[in-house]
């Protein structure tokens, strides 16, 4: 900003009435050179709200102002920028009326911006101001992810249409890997995907388009992407397979690889899966944050009673515990949750994993690698001679890592592991079903927690509403009769959920359930007895949530189905 510019912003600032002498010469001073602008500043530095300021200056210097929300750009105008223009001043074209331009900005001491902008559109520009955000939502939203990137691309006209699938191989990758407006989209998408919150990013080549789709709190969404990207979905595919390190000539077979980012300080490590298609090559990428924020103990949402028990299992100097579910049910998270409460100096712990998905400080890590025959029964055999305290095996896959599971823990071992299965009564039977013996089993086995995950409702527009018991099957008389169902907002992109939150049923084996297991008896008798002995089933769990308002009950009923 000019010597000039930045003396008009004072002015105004003062005149505003919100800020001192000495906040406005902190709002000059801010760093502003990643085209933050005032606003943006004055929000970082939480002065004040940015749209509140935002309303206030536009009064000030003759200029409206937006709720983006509740307006949408006219397709005419849209048309009118390129989205270079849109990405490089952080603009919204909204109206084209009388031979005028109007745009929404963020930044109304930008002196420069308005010539630029009238420049690109070719016609007069009127501005209007909304919250850099809001705009930030608005241009994903009807340009697409990487807009820019794509349009740079296609100008150049260095990737034409791809007449038939032969022709992918045409492309010169070291070419491509040079070209910053490849690698420029594709950092775009990981680096929205990672904003978003998503755990997975799936590129799908389709007939007469290329298809990125995230996975947030379990649940897939389709990203808004510009309709020409279909042309450049051999580059963008090829481009995502050197990032990986993966034969881009091979496009028969699957192929698995990784990719190494770091986003805001933060290292992320990106298994790469491709898949042959009918259009091309499919990819699945999932993100995993290395250097993880774990979630303690105390904050995975068990209730007292199991809170309790779960410490107990967890600080014993031996036995197996469970934990069971399907895939993405946040079993990995809950055995960190464990080895993060337990980790200390005092105790030495050994984890098999496939993949590593957090590094965690003080704790031997091994990466388990079917490729070369360090299998989880391979590595689990090699931590007995390491003098181990604690056992963290990835996954119980087959008998011989059950075996050497079952006989680590009778010789003075804790081993944590999970098994796909659909409830805690349920993981005996898989053991036995595996080859161990059902009194190893019974003696080994301490306890034994089924997960699940929901999403969490929106805090900010999530609605009570009464319950009607005749709605769902309930076991028992509700302890409120009132739940909360979603609704939708900005905050939570209008999908009413926000995060998500664990279902548990604990089972913690007592003389009975081990009678039980010895006598071969069946899941359902096991989870009976549990009951009884005061075990809370995922569904009665998820109920417990529901009423206190963390979750919808079409949640519960969602995830807990095949455990009624």
């Amino acid at each position: 900003m000019s010597g000039q510019a930045d003396a008009l912003a004072a002015l105004m600032l003062k005149r505003t009435g919100l800020f001192s002498d000495y906040q406005v010469a902190q709002v000059l001073s801010a760093d502003r050179s990643d085209g933050l602008g005032v606003a943006g500043a004055v929000a970082r530095l939480g002065i004040a709200r940015e749209d509140d300021f935002l309303k206030k200056i536009g009064e000030l210097l003759g200029f409206a102002y937006t709720d983006l929300a509740e307006e949408r750009p006219t397709d005419e105008a849209l048309t009118r920028l390129p989205a270079r223009a849109v990405y490089q001043y952080n603009v919204l074209p909204l109206r084209y009326e009388g031979g005028v331009l109007t745009v929404v900005v963020c930044d109304p001491f930008n002196t420069g911006m308005t010539d630029g902008l009238r420049l690109a559109a070719g016609c007069p520009v009127r501005v209007t101001l909304s919250p850099r955000e809001e705009i930030n939502k608005a241009v994903q939203k009807y340009y697409g992810v990487g807009a820019d990137a794509i349009e740079k691309m296609i100008e150049d006209g260095r990737y034409e249409v791809d007449s038939d699938l032969a022709s992918i191989s045409k492309i010169d990758v070291n070419e491509m890997g040079a070209e910053a407006s490849i690698v420029k989209f594709v950092n775009q998408i990981i680096a929205e995907a990672d904003r978003q919150g998503a755990t997975d990013i799936h590129v799908e080549p389709m007939e007469d388009e290329l298809r990125i789709r995230y996975r947030i709190d379990g649940m897939l969404h389709k990203v808004d992407v510009p309709p020409q990207l279909n042309r450049l979905k051999a580059a963008i595919i090829s481009r995502i397979k050197v990032m990986a390190n993966l034969d881009i000539a091979e496009k028969r077979l699957p192929m698995d690889g990784r990719i190494g980012v770091r986003l805001n300080n933060d290292d992320i490590d990106i298994r790469v899966s491709t898949m042959p298609t009918a259009y091309g090559e499919s990819i699945s990428l999932r993100l995993l944050q290395k250097s993880g924020n774990f979630v303690k103990l105390v904050d995975l949402g068990f209730n007292a009673h199991d809170y309790d028990q779960v410490v107990k299992i967890i600080n014993r100097p031996n036995g197996i515990f469970l934990v069971t579910g399907p895939t993405g049910s946040g079993k990995s998270t809950s055995l960190y949750a464990f080895l993060h409460e337990i980790n200390k100096m005092q105790v030495r712990i050994l984890t098999a994993e496939d993949p590593i998905e957090y590094e965690m400080p003080g704790i031997n890590q091994v990466l388990v690698r079917q490729d070369i025959g360090l299998t989880f029964a391979r590595a689990l055999r090699a931590f007995l001679r390491q003098d181990p305290d604690i056992i963290m095996v990835g996954e119980i896959r087959d008998g011989e890592t059950a075996e050497i599971a079952i006989n680590a823990s009778l010789t003075g071992h804790l081993v944590f592991s999970t098994l796909h299965t659909n409830d805690a009564a349920g993981a005996f039977a898989r053991l036995i079903d595996m080859g161990a013996e059902p009194f190893l089993v019974a003696s080994a086995v301490a306890g034994v927690m089924a997960q699940r995950l929901v999403r969490r409702l929106c805090p900010k527009c999530r609605r009570e509403i009464p319950l009607d018991p005749k709605w769902y099957d309930l076991p028992y008389p509700p302890a409120s009769q009132n739940v909360w169902e979603p609704n939708g907002c900005e905050s939570c992109t209008k999908t009413g959920y926000r995060g998500r939150g664990g279902l548990f049923e604990l089972l913690v084996v007592t003389e009975d359930i081990e009678s039980l297991v010895i006598a071969r008896r069946s899941a359902t008798e096991i989870r009976e007895a549990a009951i009884r002995h005061g075990m809370k089933t995922l569904r009665e769990d998820g109920w417990a949530k529901a009423f206190r308002g963390m979750t919808s009950v079409e949640e519960v009923m969602r995830v807990t189905e095949e455990s009624a």
